[in-house]
């Protein structure tokens, strides 16, 4: 069933669980993703990422994912990730997604405050959740399926000027009304090159100055153990893509081993990858929603 992110997330929040949001960039990840939440009987936001549009375009994908969110047996929100520009973040509302992330934090603050600002305006006149961002999440050079470039820590003069200060978040959302903020803590886009540092309670200060959900972007490669602190400190939603499709990756080179010379047909491949990226979502489904399952 098609739900918004506010619906979801509330639930999350209350139960003390977060729900997995998997970008898709292909029918098949669609089919996965959504198999997964079914076989757990689990609540799942599904994306489209503005840097995908070279992979698949809006208004190519998202008919796709709205047709099997609304056909789904668990609540699915369909929501555009790291959308850059008002454009195609009203064209997602137009298509119907119940959900929008406007992502101007490349930005100063102020311009992020105020388009930030305008784009909850237009989305909660038509019932749309909106998600922002604060902070910046770093990216690695490998992978970095939502990111826009390299960005490391190495960016900043230290940690303080790239993590979310908790009183500019309390002053953000008051200011902008947004349903969820994605914090900044020490994650990144794409591959772990090096173990990540993650200040997990700047999660908890942040929860003290204002009790709104919190999303985790840069979830892939995270120990199980961060990842059930960031949601007992108070993380809702966690975007997870590279990870997933690296595992449909190795699927489909295993499948080809195995075969040799044999015939090999491509649709078989594509089921092979399909259920190698299941499998891996479901396996983070299970962590980010133990405290139900």
């Amino acid at each position: 069933m098609l739900v918004t992110m506010s619906e979801i997330l509330q639930d999350a929040k209350e139960r003390k669980y977060a729900v997995g949001a998997f970008n898709v960039p292909n029918l098949e990840s669609v089919q996965a993703v959504i198999a997964a939440a079914e076989e757990l009987d689990v609540p799942v936001i599904i994306q489209h990422a503005e840097v995908h549009e070279n992979l698949i375009t809006l208004d190519e994908i998202g008919p796709i994912m709205l047709d099997y969110a609304m056909n789904a047996s668990v609540p699915v929100c369909v929501h555009l990730d790291h959308g850059a520009s008002f454009d195609l973040c009203i064209e997602a509302i137009r298509l119907g997604f119940t959900s929008v992330m406007y992502d101007a934090s490349s930005k100063s603050y102020e311009e992020n405050f105020n388009e930030t600002k305008e784009i909850v305006k237009i989305a909660h006149a038509v019932g749309v959740s909106v998600e922002a961002e604060l902070g910046h999440v770093f990216t690695s050079a490998v992978g970095g399926g939502e990111g826009r470039g390299a960005v490391g820590i190495e960016d900043f003069a230290s940690e303080d000027d790239c993590y979310t200060n908790p009183d500019q978040a309390k002053a953000f959302v008051e200011g902008t009304g947004v349903d969820a903020l994605a914090i900044s803590f020490g994650t990144t886009h794409g591959v772990y090159l090096t173990e990540p540092k993650l200040d997990l309670n700047r999660i908890t200060q942040i929860k003290e100055k204002i009790d709104i959900p919190f999303v985790m972007h840069g979830g892939s490669g995270v120990s199980e153990e961060d990842f059930k602190t960031a949601i007992a400190n108070g993380i809702t939603k966690i975007n997870y893509y590279t990870y997933g499709t690296i595992a449909g990756a190795n699927a489909v080179r295993d499948y080809l081993a195995d075969k040799g010379d044999s015939k090999i047909f491509y649709h078989d491949i594509i089921n092979v990858a399909k259920e190698g990226i299941k499998n891996d979502v479901k396996a983070a489904m299970k962590i980010f929603a133990s405290t139900i399952l």
